[in-house]
């Protein structure tokens, strides 16, 4: 009987386990993010990298609400070009890179996917769909047009796989999808964050400083299990789902619905560095208990035919 596989190929890209955690947690150095591969994650994902330093919004910017957390960060980062010698750290080391990048423009898209090229990422994660910044700077992806146009044109720039980030903020996932697919996405992560906002009944305002922000947690699983099954739908390339991962259930209620692979986020808030080896541990043993030898026999078992 042939061993039991957790390995899978994104676009390219082969991991050890399909589990990642999610860009904007721990990954704001090489030290943090070798500890969540040393944790069990198959690949790690870096901070959202602009082409500048960046401060982000002023505090407040996180609040835990009913299933989840708030935030609006606002990107900060300390721009690609700081984060080059992360990189080639990690790189040394043997750990897998996905460098998650975003731009003002489509120029900046361009210019910022180059670098983290050149520093040596083994996949770029376009972030057009941030739901707690400037208008231009978050939600390029938020139309298939400008999606496709940011999308190629990162694709001009870039050597290695390039994974579309896109926003559950939008009345029609499918075709977002297809046209990042257009542009010559390698894969889509879906989704980014929620928007949504809470009050101070006390102070009578909103909590946090930009007004809303982007929800993650529990809350956030159920719209992004279907924009995973709306997106598996309608392109031909894989698919990483992100939204409420806590537990290897979640995940593999991702892999069912069509995901190849799956990001944690705010899970490690509450389960620490080890959420990422366990979910993966989890994986295994449902496909041990339930006679499946690898991964992508169960890619998508749950869409029938």
């Amino acid at each position: 009987m042939s061993q039991l596989s957790l390995a899978v190929d994104l676009a390219g890209l082969r991991l050890r386990n399909p589990v990642m955690n999610a860009a904007g947690v721990l990954g704001i150095s090489s030290r943090l993010l070798r500890r969540v591969y040393e944790g069990g994650a198959g690949a790690v994902v870096t901070k959202s990298l602009g082409p500048v330093p960046r401060s982000g919004h002023r505090n407040p910017t996180l609040v835990s609400v009913e299933g989840g957390v708030l935030n609006a960060m606002g990107l900060p980062n300390p721009g690609a070009d700081y984060f080059i010698d992360a990189i080639r750290e990690l790189k040394r080391d043997g750990v897998p890179v996905v460098a998650s990048f975003f731009g003002a423009s489509i120029e900046e898209f361009r210019e910022v996917a180059g670098v983290l090229s050149d520093a040596g990422a083994d996949a770029l994660e376009l972030n057009c769909s941030c739901p707690n910044v400037e208008e231009e700077m978050g939600m390029l992806g938020g139309d298939p047009v400008n999606t496709e146009r940011v999308t190629a044109a990162v694709k001009e720039a870039a050597k290695p796989p390039v994974f579309v980030k896109l926003s559950p903020n939008v009345t029609d996932m499918a075709g977002i999808a297809r046209a990042a697919e257009r542009g010559g996405a390698d894969a889509i992560t879906a989704v980014n964050t929620l928007k949504g906002m809470a009050v101070d009944v006390d102070l009578r305002r909103p909590i946090l400083t930009n007004v809303t922000g982007g929800l993650s947690g529990p809350a956030l699983k159920p719209v992004a299990l279907r924009c995973v099954w709306e997106i598996v739908g309608a392109v031909d390339i894989p698919v990483i789902g992100c939204g409420g991962v806590s537990y290897w259930r979640d995940a593999v209620e991702y892999i069912l619905c069509g995901a190849s692979a799956v990001e944690i986020g705010t899970g490690v808030m509450e389960r620490g560095f080890d959420v990422y080896g366990e979910v993966a541990e989890g994986i295994r043993r449902y496909l041990e208990e339930n006679g499946f030898r690898e991964v992508g026999e169960i890619v998508g078992l749950a869409r029938g035919g």
